[in-house]
């Protein structure tokens, strides 16, 4: 199985509490890869102490990277006029993470689980 790892996860992480920690291990346990894009990277680099932040970059080296293409960003577009039309605003960065999760037949593990609420992916707390 394919788990897209939010950024609520991986900053938990880093941080060192149970419950994230416990979830990554047992990716590891299973055999389940996880992976991540441009957005998690992004936002996880925002609060790192440094550039050269030794706990980003073992985090980063243990999961996949995914650079999914123009169609996915569309696809994340589209997620959002559709939530707009109904009268909830889904973030940019919330939509890039669904959209490619859905492309890779992931599911998003989060803390957050609202922010992926109403959208086309599989959404699995911790």
């Amino acid at each position: 199985m394919r788990v897209f790892l939010d950024t609520t996860i991986a900053i938990d992480y880093l941080r060192g509490e149970e419950a994230a920690l416990a979830r990554i291990a047992g990716l590891f346990e299973t055999g389940e890869t996880a992976i991540v894009n441009d957005v998690v990277v992004c936002e996880l680099a925002t609060g790192a102490p440094s550039e050269d932040d030794a706990g980003l970059a073992a985090f980063l080296r243990a999961v996949e990277y995914v650079q999914p293409g123009p169609d996915v960003a569309v696809m994340a577009g589209h997620w959002r006029g559709d939530a707009r039309r109904r009268g909830v605003t889904i973030s940019a960065p919330d939509a890039l993470i669904a959209a490619c999760a859905a492309h890779q037949g992931a599911t998003v593990v989060t803390r957050n689980a609202r922010d992926f609420a109403g959208l086309p992916v599989r959404v699995e707390t911790y």
